[in-house]
């Protein structure tokens, strides 16, 4: 499968909020960053923020173990740490699935996020 070229960044999903919802794009761009503060928040508190039909961000617990240096093969430890798995929803795997790289899925998507 081939990999895109391009990364939605903000400043796109201000846009899209701008164009499809109507608010300015000043309100555009606060309201994205409120959603994804929320989001951040939740998950720094440990909890699970699920998305109906989009997916779900939960934080995992790594424990602490030995890695080694790719270079010099020296073992080296690493830290115990918290993670950010994301794990699809299955309506989510199933438009990802269903339809060929570069056609309506990703902006069908998008769509759906603004509420178009």
């Amino acid at each position: 499968m081939p990999k895109t070229s391009r990364a939605v960044t903000r400043v796109d999903l201000y846009e899209a909020v701008y164009q499809k919802v109507g608010l300015s794009r000043t309100e555009s761009s606060a309201f994205v960053e409120l959603v994804l503060q929320e989001i951040t928040d939740c998950l720094e508190k440990g909890e699970t923020v699920k998305l109906s039909s989009f997916g779900s961000f939960m934080v995992r617990e790594k424990g602490g173990r030995l890695g080694r240096n790719p270079k010099t093969g020296i073992e080296v430890p690493i830290s115990p740490r918290r993670v950010v798995v994301f794990k699809p929803s299955a309506i989510m795997k199933q438009q990802i699935n269903s339809q060929p790289p570069g056609s309506g899925a990703v902006a069908e998507t998008r769509s759906s996020l603004a509420g178009g």
